[in-house]
């Protein structure tokens, strides 16, 4: 059975006239479930079988392989299916379509087909993404979760159909993207992962694509809860300013609140292992006088009608600016990170549009973020795009050569954050 925990830290006290209140509240779940605790599953592999992955030819049997792999790792009773991307999604695995349980046979089957996959046509994720969304309908409800891999643009299909195929399949299921090469859009898969609660992240080398998809699909096995929500009451009067994902990366659920009463929301989290996230909560406040304190609001872990545990929300008024202007680190902390996203992608952009003032600015801003928060890996991908003066100052250059591969992977991974331990509680004054 699957235990949260939930744990605000914030600087619950306001200065006079102070409403903002802002808490990062670290959630996290222990306890594998059994195998009789464990909710249903379900399971796609998505591989793009497109002409572009004919080139180089390894790709195509990297893809092979690494769908091998994924389905190697899927346990006993999980139903599972794979599709072909095209301009259209085939079932390449069962060929009747709908999902089959996966088993000794069955998995020797399914590698089967995958062996015999070619590549030609063209690229529609949104199509894809549909035929899944059919196939899972088929299964009982669980765990829906589906991996998808592409290495080149999405084409084939407006730009309309690929939103409306992100709607239809939105809170259906699941699902973590990789893009392969150079010729794929972050922006796409990531717009993808971010719709379906995965994550995304970029295969430099075809040759690491079955490691990859082993990692993703022994994580997915892993789960042990169904759909799990964040729960959050305000009191009458105050707004919620933000809700977002902060550890293990960025993610915005602010715009997905879906109202319970007048008072409380529901904030989608998906499934979850054994696993820590922080998520970072901001709600304004109707200021109160000195010395009045109040619960500004309540955090709960929702699945199904069971609820988990819970983290309270707290406002104090003080004239005392010792206490109203301390920071919280694990807020201060959240904010940064936040910062070096937008810093990166801002970079980047600036880059592309030849506008160097800006991309060394923002690019310089990341690099001291990324020092001041000792985040070691996004300052190696730093490297690779800037030559670095000094990181504390942020003073870098531009280099005159980047490979794409390099300029991606910081895209990429410029959501990733790292987690910071706990502040040791204040000794008594």
């Amino acid at each position: 059975m699957t235990t949260f925990t939930a744990e605000a830290y914030q600087n619950e006290y306001l200065p006079l006239g102070g409403s903002e209140v802002n808490v990062v509240v670290t959630v996290t779940a222990t306890g594998d479930a059994v195998a009789g605790e464990r909710p249903a599953a379900a399971e796609i592999v998505i591989v793009d079988a497109s002409g572009s992955m004919e080139v180089p030819r390894g790709k195509i049997e990297a893809a092979r392989q690494a769908t091998a792999a994924a389905i190697d790792c899927i346990r006993d009773g999980v139903e599972f299916g794979v599709i072909a991307g095209r301009e259209s999604a085939r079932a390449l695995y069962p060929r009747r379509g709908g999902l089959v349980t996966a088993s000794d046979r069955t998995r020797a089957e399914a590698k089967q087909e995958v062996a015999r996959l070619d590549a030609g046509g063209g690229t529609a994720i949104g199509a894809w993404l549909r035929r899944a969304g059919e196939m899972f309908a088929t299964a009982p409800e669980g765990v829906h979760h589906a991996i998808v891999l592409t290495d080149g643009e999405n084409y084939s299909e407006t730009d309309a159909d690929f939103r409306a195929a992100l709607t239809e399949v939105e809170g259906r299921f699941q699902c973590d993207c990789r893009g392969v090469g150079t010729d794929w859009k972050v922006d796409e898969l990531r717009r993808v992962a971010s719709t379906l609660l995965g994550s995304v992240d970029i295969i430099k080398d075809p040759s690491e694509m079955p490691a990859d998809f082993r990692a993703m699909m022994e994580a997915a096995m892993g789960k042990a809860t169904r759909e799990v929500w964040i729960r959050l009451w305000t009191p009458q009067g105050a707004t919620v300013k933000l809700v977002r994902q902060v550890s293990p990366a960025i993610e915005e659920l602010t715009h997905r609140g879906v109202p319970v009463n007048d008072l409380t929301a529901d904030y989608p989290t998906g499934s979850w292992g054994t696993e820590a996230r922080d998520y970072h909560v901001c709600i304004s406040v109707n200021p109160r006088g000195i010395g009045d304190e109040m619960l500004a609001g309540r955090l709960s872990l929702v699945e199904g009608e069971q609820v988990h545990s819970q983290a309270l929300i707290k406002a104090i008024w003080t004239d005392d600016e010792q206490l109203s202007t301390r920071i919280s680190r694990e807020v201060a902390r959240a904010t940064g990170q936040v910062e070096l996203a937008d810093a990166i992608q801002d970079g980047l952009k600036a880059r592309k549009a030849g506008d160097e003032a800006t991309a060394t600015f923002r690019l310089g801003r990341a690099v001291q973020l990324a020092a001041e928060g000792g985040n070691d890996a996004t300052m190696k991908l730093l490297e690779a795009v800037v030559d670095i003066d000094d990181p504390a100052t942020g003073t870098v250059r531009l280099r005159s050569h980047v490979a794409d591969i390099d300029e991606m992977a910081l895209d990429t991974r410029s959501t990733k954050t790292v987690r910071v331990a706990p502040a040791e509680p204040a000794e008594p004054a």
